[in-house]
Formats: structure tokens, C-alpha cells, sequence
């Protein structure tokens, strides 16, 4: 299992290696990854054990960092054709990020089948170019199929964890003492929190608040609590978190999320159903996050706000979509629809049978 740099690629490739062991309990499952990003943390967490590629994202100005490029690239790829041949893979599946590409053109040379899960409706530099020579290709989005590919193309959604969608509303409320609340909003900017989704609701958190019977359920990310917590005063409507561990019971609870729209946040407001407003953030590569939320959009389970407009548009935005209950009951229902519970274990399947084809 190789893909990294942020959880986005991480988890979905976690939740493929324990569906595959869940399947299949004696099958030797290890990640390749990179020292100083997250995988390196929540990878060994999971159970897993990884282990070490070199690589480095090319610069977009120059910078002496570019010139040690070409050797850095050349690391990568022998460290990567070394775990593989000593690991024995069978199958090797890639998740996107830069540290996956040496890994599956190690793959490549050394003929070991590889399988692709691409997130976002808009396909990674990554997926793209191992999409060329990929067995198999997993995507979320019909906007992401890629062209004049030889493998075969799956479409079977995000692998996201199943039991985010067993919390009852009333669980939620309760678990967040939110129990009185007429309707409740989620806002959340990925676990590292949004500072532009946080500007927005400081400003606009009064007339918010000044809407009767509103839960507000607001998580900053840790980089940004302290600060608001500074400045935010209390309230019996308003729950301000650093972060969200039971975030079953915060889509439970909620009636409307304000969130990105990351490819792992855009599964979770699927799976449970959750009415959304979704602010993509344009920091992103390839602008991917946009591009995610116009199909889900187009499909009627979210809206969209650009981050342009958050700060003017994002308290009447709230209020239209709270006085529309029909409008939220048929966003709830399009986001279920479109749900993919078992995307993970599809892909577990495909890469089992393709380990089995590989050692007939």
C-alpha cells in the first residue's frame, strides 16, 4: 500500500488494508511512505508497518531544491524496487501523493500488478500517470475516469469508516447536550481546520446565534482554538471544539454541515446522509476540492459557497437552507443516494482476486 502527504490519501488506503485483512486474516499487508508526513503517524497506528521512500515535489520556482531533484527521485525509485522485491508483493495499490509514484513505477519495472483509488473528481498527477499502466482503477467520481487507459475502471466511491452512519440523531444531540436545540449546524474545516471557514463564523456568529432554537457545533482544528476561544464567548447554543473525535455523533446531530469538501469529507456527508454547504478551498492542487463539490452540487446533495463569498454570503446562506426544510430533506436524501458503504471492500476484492491471478 503506498499514497501520503495527507490524510486524504492515507485513510482511504487504511481502510482498503483492513478490509483486505477483515477478507482475507493471513495476508502480509506493509505501507510505503514518506518520514516527515502524516502517514508516518496514523500508518503504525492503524497496525501497519511502514516503511521509508525518498521524494521530493518539484518546486514550482527555482530553488536549489530542484536540483537535487533528479537524485532524490533516483533514491526513491531503488528504495522502491528494494521493498518491493523484498517484501514479494503481489499486488501493489496506490492511493496518490507524490511518494506513491516511485513505488508504482518500481512496481512497473519489476511486472507486479497495480491498483489505482483516486478521491477526487479530479484526477491526482499521481493516479494519472500510473492510471497509464495500472490493472485496475478505482474512482469516486465519474468526472475522474480517466482516458484511453488499458485497465479496468471501477466506480465504487470513497473507502470511509462504515460506522460513522450507526449514531441516531437523538444520540447526537444528546452527546453534544444539544438535546433543546431546534435545528443544529456542523461546521468543521477538516481536522486541521479552515482559519477562512473560522474567520467567517467569528464574524457572522452573533446574527447566527440570533437565529432561535440554532446548536452551533464548531470545530476550529488545533491550530486555530486558541485563538477563537479567546474571543468567542460562551453560549448555551454553541459547542466551539478543538477537534471532534465522535464525529458519528456530530453528523448525526447535525441538520447542516459548513465544511470543505475534500474527497474523505465528501464520503462521510454521503454515508450519512448530512445536508451540506460546502466551501472548497482553492489552495488546493489542480483545485480539486472545487471540482468535487460542482458534482455533488449538480447532484443536488450539497450547495456551494466560494470562499470568496464566505464572509457576505454565509449567514443568509445558512438561513435560506434552514427555512427550506423540504430543501434539506431532499439534499439528505441525494446524499444517501449516492452513497458507497461498501467501497472498500469492493476494492479489497479486486485486489485480492488480482493477488491470486498473480501467483497462478
Amino acid at each position: 500500500m503506498t499514497g501520503g502527504g495527507t490524510g486524504g490519501h492515507v485513510y482511504p488506503a487504511i481502510a482498503i488494508a483492513d478490509a483486505i485483512r477483515a477478507k482475507r486474516p493471513g495476508a502480509s499487508i506493509s505501507f510505503a511512505g514518506s518520514p516527515d508526513k502524516i502517514e508516518w503517524r496514523i500508518v503504525p497506528e492503524a497496525g501497519y508497518p511502514i516503511s521509508p521512500i525518498t521524494v521530493q515535489g518539484l518546486q514550482r520556482k527555482l530553488t536549489a531544491q530542484n536540483l537535487l531533484m533528479p537524485f532524490r527521485v533516483a533514491k526513491g525509485l531503488r528504495e522502491s524496487t528494494q521493498l518491493i522485491q523484498q517484501f514479494d508483493a503481489d499486488v501493489v495499490v496506490g492511493t496518490g501523493g507524490f511518494v506513491a509514484l516511485p513505488v508504482l513505477l518500481a512496481a512497473r519495472y519489476l511486472v507486479r500488478p497495480i491498483v489505482v483509488q483516486e478521491q477526487n473528481a479530479f484526477m491526482g498527477l499521481t493516479n494519472r500517470l500510473a492510471s497509464r499502466f495500472a490493472h485496475s482503477i478505482h474512482l469516486a467520481f465519474e468526472e475522474a475516469r480517466p482516458q484511453k487507459v488499458k485497465g479496468k475502471v471501477h466506480m465504487n466511491g470513497n473507502p470511509v469508516r462504515a460506522d460513522l452512519s450507526k449514531a441516531s440523531k437523538s444520540e447526537g444531540r444528546a452527546f453534544f447536550d444539544l438535546e433543546r436545540a431546534d435545528k443544529i449546524v456542523l461546521i468543521f474545516g477538516g481536522s486541521g481546520g479552515s482559519l477562512a471557514i473560522n474567520e467567517a463564523v467569528a464574524t457572522q456568529l452573533s446574527g447566527l446565534l440570533a437565529i432561535p432554537g440554532l446548536g452551533i457545533i464548531w470545530q476550529t482544528g488545533d491550530r486555530y482554538f486558541d485563538r477563537f476561544s479567546e474571543s468567542v464567548s460562551a453560549h448555551p447554543r454553541l459547542r466551539l471544539l478543538k477537534y471532534i473525535d465522535r464525529m458519528d455523533m456530530a453528523f448525526a446531530a447535525a441538520d447542516l454541515a459548513v465544511c470543505r469538501s475534500g474527497a474523505s469529507t465528501c464520503a462521510e456527508l454521503m454515508l450519512t446522509g448530512t445536508p451540506s454547504l460546502m466551501v472548497p478551498s482553492p489552495n488546493v492542487t489542480e483545485d480539486h476540492q472545487t471540482k468535487n463539490a460542482l458534482s455533488i452540487e449538480k447532484q443536488g446533495a450539497c450547495e456551494l459557497l466560494p470562499e470568496s463569498l464566505l464572509k457576505s454570503e454565509l449567514l443568509d446562506r445558512i438561513k435560506q437552507l434552514l427555512d427550506a426544510n423540504g430543501r434539506l430533506l431532499a439534499m439528505s436524501k441525494q446524499a444517501a443516494h449516492l452513497a458507497r458503504p461498501h467501497a472498500a471492500e469492493r476494492i479489497a476484492e479486486d485486489v485480492l482476486m488480482i493477488a491470486e491471478l498473480h501467483n497462478q
